[in-house]
Order: structure tokens, then C-alpha cells, then sequence
């Protein structure tokens, strides 16, 4: 990453680095290697597959034998980077309904566009606000037209009728307490803006004829695609406290750039051609905009990147998708 060739007296920032020029990669790291290392070493190993999260995967191959439906919640955003590529082979041949959770935040026509792949691959799916509860009429009547097949099985099996049980898995902070919040219509389970917050398998059992299992957040065990390591830092599914926030933020502006360039007009009033321009560019100048400048005319760059990554998860940037089904 070059450096700011802006008017600005070489900024630097407090209390933490200046974005590296060098090497922003997210290293690979294999699950025997996080057990061995800190969250965060020099060469930027990061340990975020702890041992919670392998116990998470045990208990939903332990438990997978006792569930009809799996549903797999992924952030709209970003479907298939929120996807955890191992609960495929983990739920074997069990039929799954894939919800697309924070609709909101996602530009609707490549949300549609995820809808329409998910048909090719033969999984259900759904969009879903779990904070407005938008699009959950239409999850709950999938859920009851797979408790009637359900009813069906046992019936032609001389077997008593039974709630349809149903495993909720994804990753971290994709919002599938919230989702059972919903459901359920009262507090359930714990919930939270950071990735994580639910720790235990627990089942929520419902009048009629569902029950849900709730699990935590699971990622998988080695993470070898860059961009897709790089997303989940954007979303906050990898805590900010295992890599550099100045790194993620520049790499967010350089993705912003690509895909939805006029956020930079519109949002944060910059009236410069940016299409030449370096991504530590683009951020001196939003600094010197909203005022994020340190004694000396110096770019304070961890509160500019604390806020650009705040404003782009609470969906102040406008609707945004960071992929499609054709880029993936």
C-alpha cells in the first residue's frame, strides 16, 4: 500500500501504527497452530478458531442425529463468505433452509440474485430483519409446510407426531439468537454486537409443533481464501481484536472504490475524482473531513478506522452486497 501522496504533513497514528505498506494479508492459520499461538503475533497468525469453537463442532455432529431441519443463517451481505463450508458435510443429507439475515443492509436486487442461486443448489432460503422481524411470516410457513412432511414420514411409520426439531448454526455475528428471538417472540437466548456471545448449545421449545437447538458461532478451522477471511473482518465475524483495524479499513475503502464508489460523495462529502487515488488517500482526506486529527496534523487513523467499520456494519453506508453468486 503506498503512502498518502495528499497535503497532509505525513500522517501518523496514536497508539497504534500507521496502515502497513508492506504485506495486509490474512495469514493462514490451521487449527493446531491457534492452539500454540496469541491472538496476534507480528507476522499476523491469527487465533480464531479457539477451542470453543471446536467443541461447538462436536456437539452439532453429536447432535445432528436428533434434528429433521437445519438452518443455516448467513449475513445477506455476504452469503457465501458467511457460509461455513464445513456444516454441508456436517449435516449430511438433512434438508436445509438457508436465511439471509440483515436484508436491510444488502442491496436488494443481488439479495434476489442469492435467492435465485440457492434455488439451482436446491436449498430453501428466506430473507430476513431480525431486528424488524421482516420476512419471518414467510421463514415460519417453510418451517410448517417441512413439519407437515415431517407428520407425513411418521405417519406412513406407524409413529406417534412429534415437533419438528430444528438446528440453528452459522458463524459468528450473523444474528441467529436474534432470528430465534423472533421466533419465539420473547427472550430466549443471549444476544450481543460481538461475535460469540452465545456459548452454549440450548433448546428452545415452542407451542405446537417446533423446537430449535441453538448453537454458537462456528467458523472453520483454516480460512485459505483472502478475500473471504477479509470480509468476515469487514462484518466483524473475526473480532477487530485479532488483526489490525487500520488494515481492515483500508481494505474496506479499497472494496468501497470498486463496488460502490459514490459512497465517498455522498456520504462522506469528498469532492475529488477518486479513481486514481490509493485507499490511505481516500482516508486522510475523510479524516481531515470529519475532523480525525491528532496534535501536529497528524491523522488519528484508529478512531477513522473504528468509525468507517462502525458505520459500514450498522448499515450507514447505504445497502451494500460485497459479493454475487458470479463473483464467487
Amino acid at each position: 500500500m503506498k503512502k498518502s501522496n495528499s497535503k497532509v504533513n505525513k500522517p501518523v497514528i496514536k497508539s497504534s501504527r500507521k496502515p502497513s505498506t508492506k504485506n495486509n494479508k490474512v495469514k493462514d492459520l490451521k487449527a493446531d497452530e491457534a492452539n500454540k499461538s496469541s491472538s496476534q503475533d507480528s507476522d499476523l497468525n491469527i487465533n480464531w478458531y479457539p477451542g470453543h469453537m471446536k467443541k461447538t463442532k462436536e456437539q452439532i455432529l453429536e447432535n445432528i442425529k436428533l434434528v429433521d431441519v437445519v438452518l443455516e443463517i448467513v449475513d445477506a451481505r455476504a452469503p457465501y463468505s458467511t457460509s461455513n463450508p464445513d456444516i454441508d458435510d456436517m449435516v449430511k443429507n438433512l434438508p436445509k433452509v438457508v436465511v439471509l439475515n440483515k436484508e436491510d443492509l444488502a442491496d436488494p436486487n443481488k439479495t434476489q440474485q442469492w435467492i435465485e442461486y440457492y434455488k439451482t443448489k436446491g436449498h430453501e432460503s428466506a430473507m430476513i430483519n431480525s431486528l424488524t422481524g421482516k420476512g419471518l411470516n414467510e421463514l415460519l410457513a417453510s418451517l410448517n409446510n417441512k413439519s407437515k412432511d415431517l407428520y407425513k414420514k411418521l405417519e406412513s411409520k406407524g409413529r406417534r407426531k412429534r415437533a419438528l426439531r430444528v438446528m440453528v448454526v452459522g458463524i459468528p455475528n450473523v444474528g441467529k439468537s436474534s432470528i430465534i428471538n423472533r421466533i419465539v417472540g420473547k427472550k430466549s437466548a443471549q444476544t450481543g454486537d460481538r461475535p460469540g456471545v452465545t456459548k452454549g448449545k440450548q433448546w428452545v421449545k415452542l407451542k405446537g409443533d417446533l423446537e430449535l437447538l441453538d448453537t454458537p458461532g462456528v467458523l472453520w478451522p483454516k480460512i485459505e481464501d483472502q478475500s473471504v477471511a477479509m470480509k468476515l473482518a469487514f462484518l466483524g465475524s473475526i473480532k477487530d481484536q485479532v488483526m489490525e483495524i487500520e488494515e481492515i479499513a483500508m481494505e474496506l475503502i479499497k472494496y468501497l472504490k470498486e463496488i460502490k464508489p459514490q459512497i465517498f460523495t455522498e456520504r462522506f462529502d469528498l469532492d475529488k475524482d477518486i479513481s486514481d487515488m490509493e485507499a490511505i488517500e481516500i482516508a486522510d482526506f475523510i479524516a481531515f473531513k470529519r475532523g480525525y486529527i491528532l496534535p501536529g496534523n497528524q491523522v488519528d487513523y484508529f478512531r477513522l478506522s473504528s468509525s468507517l467499520l462502525m458505520e459500514f456494519r450498522a448499515g450507514k453506508l447505504g445497502t451494500i452486497t460485497l459479493e454475487t453468486p458470479k463473483s464467487i
